[in-house]
């Protein structure tokens, strides 16, 4: 069976082109869904890796997505980030999975191992972090309404591949404070939709449950200070996922 892989991009060529290498050999068809926005050197990289690139006006992640999934041509579809790269371990169980006459399964599960400042995490939830991103074509559809983390539903069951994604989340300070910003953002805009209104005391039992969830249930601990500092930081953005939500949606006045 043919495999295409989708990449969603936007000024990614500082990392497009290992993530393209990663996939050499296994895909039979490589799509960048470009941000038309992107004003740095992505599309070339890209077209020189032998994608095919398709700039686009941005409609939100899962939007993207099911475009991608439009214009693919294989029946097995495999999605990246620009920052993720295939293991030879993985490569390895989707060919399995592609030469099965009758894969079981409409999607598969992959375990993702995140570096962040250049160390891989154990803890805080950052692993195995499973995504959802080998599916069927045919069977797989993303929910538009849902702006954040988006995951797409299956026609039919879903299985888990052994190998793994490596995701350079982060590398430089500046950009884990522009990424929780966005995803702090966009989480207030749906708490906005759904009528939710920001009370005081959410701006200290959220930053506290955040951490005790990520530092001590989710392991946090064992990563030693980079675990400490990370679960510390998503705590903080749980309180200004809440100044965003008053900002968005003031408090109803007292009576």
């Amino acid at each position: 069976m043919e495999l295409s892989v989708a990449i969603i991009a936007r000024d990614e060529e500082r990392h497009i082109g290992a993530c393209l290498a990663s996939v050499a050999g296994l895909a039979d068809e490589v799509l960048v869904l470009l941000d038309a926005r992107t004003t740095d050197r992505t599309a070339a990289i890209a077209a020189a890796h032998g994608a095919t690139v398709i700039r686009a006006p941005w409609r939100g992640f899962p939007a993207q997505r099911n475009q991608a999934l439009a214009l693919s041509r294989g029946p097995w579809v495999l999605f990246l980030d620009a920052d993720e790269r295939v293991t030879p371990e993985l490569a390895a169980a989707i060919r399995a999975v592609l030469r099965s006459p009758a894969p079981s399964c409409h999607g598969y599960w992959i375990p993702r191992r995140n570096l962040f400042f250049g160390q891989p995490l154990r803890g805080g939830g950052w692993y195995p972090d499973h995504q959802l991103r080998l599916l069927r074509r045919d069977a797989a559809h993303y929910d538009e309404r849902r702006h954040v983390h988006e995951y797409p539903r299956l026609a039919g069951p879903a299985g888990t591949l052994h190998g793994h994604l490596v995701h350079l989340n982060i590398e430089r300070l500046d950009e884990l404070w522009i990424k929780q910003s966005r995803y702090a953002l966009a989480e207030a805009r749906i708490l906005a939709e759904e009528g939710r209104r920001a009370r005081w005391r959410n701006f200290l039992g959220a930053p506290a449950r955040e951490f005790w969830r990520r530092y001590v249930s989710l392991g946090g601990w064992r990563d030693g200070a980079l675990g400490l500092f990370l679960c510390l930081t998503m705590a903080w953005f749980e309180v200004v996922k809440f100044a965003f939500l008053r900002a968005l949606a003031p408090p109803t006045p007292r009576a």
